[in-house]
């Protein structure tokens, strides 16, 4: 009853840990409604066939999400003539695919395919209007392109722009023509689709299809044919669980620092209070019991409604996360009634771990504490403090000295080690540090200022708790959102740097709207093209990105082009398959096909491929494979026609450039990143702001009885208030400098290139103006209120 009559009567002190509860909770509910919602579904022209049958997985490699490795030819052709004789099979069809763009379009990856006619059979779609492709100029496409039969139509191939009449439309996605023709442009197979009788019976027929598959491929039903979804849709939802659970993590840390720190502060406000209950008999359990019971409350009632806003707010996180890239086209967020309860029961739990400090100290004030008539910070600082600060500083900065030192791995984890002791230590030692620091920086202010200055000075030296508690969220937002925006704006920079000292070329055309580079758009481009593709090689068949180069290669990277059966690895490779130079390896490509060639040569893992081959070879076996890019190293051409989708850039600029998508999606994650830290942050700033304003009525009554008026008094507060932030500005700035100096210098002697430091200030201004805005507000408006009333009375 003391906690809930408490908590009623100082709202204020208890709702920044509220707020903070409320926001921990409900991130923590979308965030884990949305990473176990079912993931990607069969593609819709697959999921008109029950059973499908898949080629063997591969060994993925270094994380990455590639497709199964396709089966030889005579081997898919005979399990699909084979498969085709089971019982209640009317048709086993063979998926193929290869790139087709209608001109003019810039659609999804999904819808960028084309397909033989025949697998149209497998489709849960079929024909909406005209007929289907009877000659090698036809081509049945989505009706959501806006043709209609008859019309011509220019569709986009590896090999360049090709004219088409349309046939006919459907009403799903991809683009259909004969088989013949597709036959030119096809690649591997991955999937077997069986066509079922009407009386068939799915689970014998998969039965069936197992005994004949045996090893060499995976049959599927029901919801396993999930797994022929797109890879590209299983490494986004891959990239999307990343930033979900950083955010669920990072939320769940920062609700017990708002926590713990607003109840650590209304704890030394109350000491009087705690005083007076033990001057009358409560013991020690009892204030401890007192203080926990205040955070039951707080973290019941905001994981609540945390919870709430969760489930409500979910469908359209999903939306947002979907439009960023981190979620795939057409995902559907799953309600499970268990996740907000298991939300809330962990929003109270945090709420009780961030005030059991605070409930300890509580419980340790002594009964002539009620005797205290003075804000006097008499002893802020512990030895036990003292020494968990110094020891904590110090080992951030060893942390920033092997920043310096540290391979790229290390690099980043020492640099946040190094940020995270530094702003513990940092905020462990500001009791001490705060009123020399404030004493020298004010010392102007007074002197210029009059009676004012002074006032402002004298008041955040005597109360150094209070201008402490204000100044460690603003260090610690601070620390992070610089520490954070500007290492990555550091290594992108590094990174673009490193790919445009790579390359020796006077130009390069990349891809414009387009996936990739077609023949037709590289063919007038006087140096070589990077025709990228996958091959498959080693124990369990690991997948490898590769390019095929031309002779031209040379001249641009340095290294003598493949010529004939023979191909380039990088050092890595090389040494995680016993791939040295002169041994003969066997790779099998993307059409199925296996092959042996020669390694001549071993080059550093900087070049931007695992393998390097022979363009002939590559585009013998993957006839739909597209260039990334084609470095001009002649005389300038004349400018490529925009219906081949490409254009010339700088090859500085294509540096900057070439990893735009995963670029976006870092900057993407670093903003939610930095908005969940400082937005949690801001409201511990406010509430602490607000606490402390409420709890000086006193030191405003006695202003306005001295002779102040309404205006001195919020000026001074005021100004209190910015020297707060300030300082918090540039010791988070402080800390963050010798990780950020450290990153600078180590990519330096990686790279042997010139790198420079690159702070993000837009980033910095905007997070240091928007503490400045909500700790101004929450000074000046209950500061207002209070004086207002005072006038009244």
């Amino acid at each position: 009853m003391i906690s809930l009559a408490t908590a009623r009567e100082r709202w204020t002190s208890f709702l920044g840990s509220f707020v903070a509860v409320v926001l921990g909770v409900a991130v923590l509910t979308m965030s884990a409604l949305v990473l176990l919602s079912d993931g990607p579904q069969v593609p819709r022209r697959l999921a008109g066939a029950p059973v499908l049958v898949q080629s063997p997985a591969g060994e993925p490699t270094g994380g990455v999400f590639t497709q199964n490795p396709p089966w030889a030819p005579e081997r898919a052709e005979r399990l699909r003539r084979e498969l085709g004789r089971l019982p209640g099979v009317e048709a086993a069809v063979a998926d193929r695919s290869f790139y087709a763009q209608a001109a003019g379009t810039d659609q999804r990856v999904g819808e960028r395919q084309g397909h033989p006619w025949s697998t149209v059979a497998l489709a849960a779609y079929g024909l909406d209007a005209g007929r289907a492709p009877a000659t090698s100029g036809e081509i049945v496409l989505d009706e959501s392109l806006g043709h209609g039969p008859g019309e011509r139509v220019t569709v986009l191939t590896a090999r360049g722009p090709q004219r088409f009449t349309v046939s006919g439309t459907t009403d799903g996605p991809g683009y259909y023509v004969t088989d013949r023709r597709a036959a030119e442009l096809v690649g591997g197979i991955r999937a077997i689709g069986l066509v079922l009788g009407p009386d068939a019976d799915p689970e014998r027929v998969a039965g069936a299809a197992r005994r004949v598959v045996g090893g060499d491929g995976t049959v599927l039903t029901g919801d396993a044919r999930d797994a022929l979804a797109p890879k590209q849709d299983e490494m986004t939802r891959w990239i999307g669980g990343q930033v979900l659970t950083a955010m669920a993590l990072l939320s769940a840390f920062v609700t017990v620092f708002n926590v713990s720190s607003t109840f650590a502060f209304a704890v030394a406000q109350r000491r009087r209070e705690f005083g007076l209950l033990r001057t009358i008999g409560a013991t020690p359990r009892q204030v401890k019991r007192l203080v926990y019971g205040e955070a039951l409350l707080v973290g019941v009632v905001g994981a609540a409604a945390g919870a709430v806003a969760g489930v409500t707010l979910a469908p359209a996180m999903t939306g947002l996360l979907i439009d960023a890239g981190f979620q795939p086209t057409g995902f559907e967020v799953s309600i499970r009634w268990w996740v907000p309860a298991a939300a809330w029961a962990l929003g109270v739990a945090t709420a009780l771990a961030g005030a059991g400090a605070a409930s300890r100290r509580a419980s340790l004030v002594k009964p002539l504490e009620a005797m205290r008539e003075a804000a006097v910070d008499t002893r802020p600082m512990t030895r036990r403090r003292w020494g968990a600060g110094l020891v904590t500083t110090g080992l951030g900065a060893v942390c920033s000295v092997g920043t310096a030192f540290a391979g790229a791995d290390a690099m980043v984890l020492l640099a946040l080690g190094a940020a995270m002791s530094l702003t513990a230590g940092l905020t462990l030692l500001l009791p001490a540090l705060t009123g020399p620091v404030i004493g020298t920086l004010t010392r102007p202010l007074a002197r210029r200022s009059g009676a004012t200055g002074v006032l402002v000075r004298e008041n955040m030296i005597t109360a150094v708790r209070r201008t402490s508690a204000t100044i460690a969220p603003v260090l610690a937002t601070v620390a992070f959102a610089v520490l954070i925006t500007s290492a990555v704006q550091t290594t992108q920079s590094a990174d673009t740097t490193r790919q445009a000292a790579a390359v020796r070329a006077e130009a390069a055309v990349v891809p414009h709207g387009m996936p990739g580079l077609s023949d037709a758009a590289v063919a007038g481009v006087e140096g070589t093209a990077l025709l990228s593709t996958a091959v498959y090689g080693g124990e369990g068949a690991v997948a490898l990105s590769a390019a095929g180069v031309a002779p031209g290669f040379e001249q641009v990277h340095g290294t003598r082009a493949p010529r004939g059966n023979t191909v380039v690895v990088t050092r890595s490779v090389a040494a995680a398959h016993g791939w040295g130079k002169g041994r003969t390896v066997p790779l099998t490509f993307e059409d199925g096909r296996s092959g042996r060639l020669r390694v001549t040569a071993v080059v550093d893992d900087t070049m931007p491929y695992q393998v390097l081959l022979p363009r002939e070879v590559v585009r013998a076996h993957d006839p739909s494979a597209l260039a990334d890019v084609a470095y001009r190293t002649g005389a300038g051409t004349a400018p490529l026609p925009a219906r081949l989708g490409a254009r010339e850039v700088s090859v500085a600029a294509h540096a900057a450039s070439a990893d735009a998508e995963d670029d976006r999606l870092v900057r993407v994650f670093t903003l939610i990143l930095v908005a969940v830290t400082a937005g949690y942050t801001m409201i511990a700033v406010a509430s602490l702001v607000l606490t402390a304003t409420a709890g000086r009525v006193r030191d405003l009554r006695v202003l306005r009885l001295s002779g102040a008026t309404q205006r001195q008094v919020l000026l001074t507060l005021v100004t209190e208030t910015c020297c707060a932030v300030a300082l918090g500005a540039a010791l988070g700035l402080a800390v963050a400098a010798p990780a950020l100096f450290g990153i600078a210098h180590g990519l330096r002697r990686e790279l042997g290139l010139p790198v420079e430091l690159s702070v993000a200030w837009p980033w910095v201004a905007g997070v240091v103006a928007g503490c400045l805005l909500l700790a101004t507000t929450a000074t000046a408006l209950p500061a207002r209120a209070v004086l207002n009333r005072m006038g009244r009375t």
